[in-house]
């Protein structure tokens, strides 16, 4: 077997969106800490909504990008608090998936905290093959062909396979 055909799991990034800067994106960033063991950093806003009161710059979220066997073991728990059962329009065309969670607490060993209170999130995970880096490197950089690239149906064949997680639809 080639080994630049294997798939591996390139990031995850965990997302909590909160709307508004202060408080809850501060117990946002805290609970995003306690799930990862890593730092968050808060997302910006891109555009100014007025009717949400939202302005071009403002905190809205805060994030965790994983690589490596932080992402992986991340994405064991988070399918498992979700009986390891994903739908068919988690996965994009290219090689990628995301599914949300509605609670923090659905996790192995997190418990609810009043003080803290209750946060959904949303997790996207990227797949690839080794050699992706040609598409991103700064010299020499190239389109990576077709038939290198991660369709649907490989993500979802990796993801029953190496997770045990059911598809559906």
């Amino acid at each position: 077997m080639n080994s630049m055909r294997d798939i591996r799991i390139e990031k995850v990034v965990v997302n909590i969106g909160v709307g508004e800067a202060g408080d809850r994106l501060l117990k946002a960033q805290k609970v995003l800490e306690k799930l990862t063991g890593q730092q968050a950093i808060q997302t910006l806003s891109k555009s100014t909504v007025r009717d949400w009161g939202i302005r071009n710059g403002m905190p809205i979220g805060a994030k965790v990008t994983l690589r490596g066997e932080a992402a992986e073991r991340f994405l064991k728990e988070a399918l498992w608090a979700r009986n390891n059962i994903l739908a068919g329009y988690n996965f994009g065309p290219e090689g990628n998936f995301s599914f949300g969670m509605a609670d923090y607490t659905d996790f192995k060993d997190m418990r609810y905290d009043p003080e803290i209170g209750l946060f959904g999130m949303d997790v996207s995970v990227s797949l690839q093959r080794p050699g992706y880096r040609v598409g991103r490197r700064r010299i020499a950089r190239a389109k990576v062909p077709h038939k290198h690239r991660v369709t649907r149906q490989e993500v979802i064949s990796y993801v029953s396979e190496r997770f045990d997680t059911e598809v559906r639809g």
